[in-house]
């Protein structure tokens, strides 16, 4: 009974005790922090967001500007260095001006590039121009296939079979060290002074190196590659196809560039055989009556085909050898 007694005397105060923890007392403010209620924490987040939302929008905003920054740092570069090449053609364009300009040569041994502009302008007015233009492209185009298709075709045969190689190797480097310019007056003999003459040198000029670098590349390809194609079962003309003719290709294009050269180089020659049309006509009945504006007008045109012949050329090669690491850099 007294044991039951002390127990029911203790409980009373026992019931005005909280349970730990409910209550805590800070000691430093002196202010009693109680349990952490719904309403108070959020409240307390809500207050928060703004400012944690406005530190991310800050860090967003930084980092647009900053890939703005890097975006226009890339597109300045590239325009750098695509002006770059052009810096010595305008230089040349302005000391012409200058020498043009101030009488130190004769204005009718060399016109000024306005004057040379306004020829240009007046030719393309009536059409002129236009018409020997595709004369001169069409000779161009036709020979260069011709003579880039044996070129390729024998390139091929020498570099598989080692029985053409012996066979045709030594007298196509016998021909190609004999400068097919100084063939023109056989040629004339031969084929007189229609366009089968002019065609026939361009097409003699391209074939040879087209000849050599494809057979160069394919020569150069890997024989274990090759030898574990045709253990992966691989026929002729698979091989060829997957494996010979991709890793010939960067050394095919080496000579289709430099087959470009050679083809504008020889159509200006055999444009100047007894011949009634194309831009070497155009300069060569400009020198009969002193036009100096259309003969250099004549040379730019020579120029500008030569140059976007290789450019054009240079994007096929990037597109075709986009595998090929040199391609990428």
């Amino acid at each position: 009974m007294r044991t039951t007694d002390t127990a029911s005397s203790i409980n009373p105060a026992n019931r005005d005790v909280e349970p730990l923890g409910t209550n805590i007392v800070d000691t430093d403010s002196a202010r009693s922090v109680g349990p952490t209620r719904p309403e108070q924490s959020s409240r307390t987040v809500r207050s928060i967001s703004p400012d944690v939302r406005g530190t991310a929008d800050t860090k967003r905003v930084s980092h647009l500007d900053g890939a703005d920054q890097r975006r226009g740092g890339r597109w300045g570069s590239k325009l750098a260095s695509a002006s770059v090449p052009w810096l010595l053609p305008l230089l040349f364009l302005a000391l012409w001006q200058w020498a043009a300009s101030s009488a130190i040569v004769s204005a009718q041994l060399l016109p000024t590039p306005m004057e040379v502009l306004s020829t240009l302008w007046e030719l393309t007015s009536n059409g002129i121009l236009a018409y020997h233009i595709g004369v001169s492209l069409q000779r161009a185009i036709i020979g260069f296939l011709i003579g880039g298709g044996i070129g390729f075709l024998f390139g091929v045969l020498s570099g598989r079979y080692l029985a053409f190689y012996r066979l045709f190797d030594t007298s196509i480097q016998m021909l190609r060290n004999i400068p097919h310019l100084a063939l023109v007056p056989l040629v004339i003999i031969w084929l007189g002074i229609d366009e089968g003459a002019k065609i026939f040198l361009v097409s003699l000029g391209v074939m040879f190196p087209i000849y050599v670098n494809t057979y160069h590349g394919i020569r150069s390809v890997d024989p274990g590659v090759v030898e574990m194609a045709k253990v992966y079962g691989l026929r002729s003309g698979s091989l060829f196809r997957h494996i010979i003719l991709p890793g010939a290709l960067p050394s095919i294009f080496v000579g289709l560039r430099y087959a470009l050269g050679v083809m504008w180089l020889t159509l200006i020659v055999a444009e100047t055989i007894a011949t009634d049309a194309g831009v070497g006509y155009l300069a060569l009945n400009a020198r009969e009556f002193m036009q100096t504006d259309i003969i250099i007008l004549s040379i730019m045109l020579y120029a500008a085909f030569g140059k976007a012949a290789d450019v054009i050329a240079k994007l096929l090669e990037r597109k075709t050898l986009r595998w090929n690491a040199e391609q990428r850099t």
